[in-house]
């Protein structure tokens, strides 16, 4: 069991699809879930300890666009309370391309600091015990939706450094896998603005097209937890859950 009895930190876990997702962790059973996120909601964070009041529901604000060394401090309080944990999930994510670089900031930079950070508690070389990774990244990492494509690229992004990460496994101790959305009906896509406003109408133009519910993604989201597979690139859309096949083009062979 990936979910029952463990202790696990979720970065953004009251946005969309995180609030979802936390709901469906907590009727899971872990023993703590410790939600990281930009704004505080006391009443959402009420709502997940009413859902099961078995599991100890923790909130502490933080902005992934800090520095490696904050969010290290911020962890060694968590370490320091929970003595042990199991699973980040990374879900920071913003949709707008007016802005450039937050959007790399917030999708990418945060992902891989928020990891780096981490790694100084579970990395096996020192030391650590190691620890799962579950990165929120999109279908958009596999191709883009091309009037966003500073969202796209920071997508897939984020892909390919969770793919790495897989792949060090054997030298960290330390496992990830992917979870990539398809278009789902949150407030992320009601309304967005494209790279230097190329298609003012790529929301409603997006939604004239089948999604998903937050609630559908959330679930499925939660299978992907309890498989725990160590480099598993998960696409979860319209319902579905799958793992794809990452096709190679190219190896260092190194």
């Amino acid at each position: 069991m990936a979910i029952a009895n463990k202790n696990i930190i979720f970065v953004a876990g009251l946005g969309g699809i995180g609030f979802d997702t936390s709901r469906e962790i907590v009727k899971s059973g872990p023993k703590n879930l410790v939600i990281l996120d930009r704004i505080e909601n006391p009443a959402a964070i009420a709502e997940l300890k009413a859902l099961n009041p078995k599991v100890t529901v923790t909130f502490y604000p933080y902005d992934v666009t800090v520095s490696v060394a904050e969010t290290t401090k911020l962890l060694k309080t968590i370490f320091d309370k929970l003595k042990t944990v199991d699973l980040l999930i990374n879900g920071a994510g913003i949709l707008d391309d007016y802005q450039i670089e937050r959007t790399i900031a917030v999708n990418f930079t945060g992902t891989v600091n928020t990891t780096t950070a981490i790694m100084s508690f579970w990395d096996k070389r020192k030391g650590g015990p190691g620890g799962v990774i579950a990165n929120i990244c999109s279908v958009t990492g596999f191709n883009a939706i091309y009037q966003v494509p500073v969202y796209s690229a920071s997508k897939a992004a984020a892909l390919s450094f969770t793919n790495s990460l897989a792949r060090l496994a054997p030298i960290t101790g330390v496992t990830a896998y992917s979870i990539n959305p398809g278009i789902t009906k949150t407030t992320l896509v009601h309304k967005f603005n494209s790279w230097l406003d190329v298609e003012p109408r790529v929301a409603e133009l997006l939604l004239e097209h089948p999604t998903q519910t937050s609630l559908q993604c959330a679930q499925n989201f939660v299978k992907a937890i309890e498989a725990n597979q160590n480099g598993a690139i998960w696409k979860l859309d319209l319902g579905s859950l799958e793992a794809i096949e990452w096709t190679k083009h190219w190896d260092s062979h190194i």
